[in-house]
């Protein structure tokens, strides 16, 4: 089992990605993040989707996207010429004698406290995923209460693959 991550540009239509996440339900692909947004030209999204299989299956899965209509371009961002990231927000239990250690585990991870409640501290953590799993491992003793991740994002290191599209 591998895990790639795919960008692509597809057109910015109503039902684009409900497409994209259709064909991988009907193969019975694996996604395991998909995150979407509008580019710096609002005809067009950029999709980033880290899909799960053997060889022969991530193959497969470039060459059906690359089919649909809606894809303008498709590539794989391999790790050792891209930039990924991604944004957790992590809610914590957190009383007057907790809240100090949990500060102390944000500071060291460079993340934002963006909330606090007498009861609770909502913690926002950007990064690659195994910064954020680390971040998770330390805090979860303190009973983590929720938590949303939004999924990679990526792009290709320099400028030389940027694809331009009329």
């Amino acid at each position: 089992m591998h895990t790639k991550v795919f960008q692509l540009l597809v057109d910015n239509t109503s039902g684009v990605l409900s497409r994209i996440s259709g064909l991988f339900s009907r193969r019975g692909y694996n996604i395991e993040s998909i995150t979407a947004g509008k580019t710096s030209d609002p005809r067009y999204t950029r999709i980033t989707i880290v899909a799960s299989g053997d060889d022969e299956v991530l193959e497969q899965i470039e060459k059906q996207v690359r089919k649909l209509t809606d894809v303008r371009s498709i590539k794989e961002l391999e790790p050792q010429k891209s930039v990924y990231r991604e944004l957790c927000m992590i809610k914590v239990e957190a009383d007057a004698e907790t809240r100090q250690k949990i500060v102390s585990i944000t500071d060291i991870f460079r993340a934002k406290i963006v909330d606090v409640d007498v009861d609770s501290i909502m913690v926002e953590v950007t990064g690659t995923q195994s910064k954020i799993d680390a971040f998770i491992n330390l805090v979860k003793d303190y009973n983590i209460l929720e938590i949303a991740r939004t999924g990679i994002a990526g792009l290709v290191r320099g400028k030389d693959e940027v694809v331009y599209l009329p």
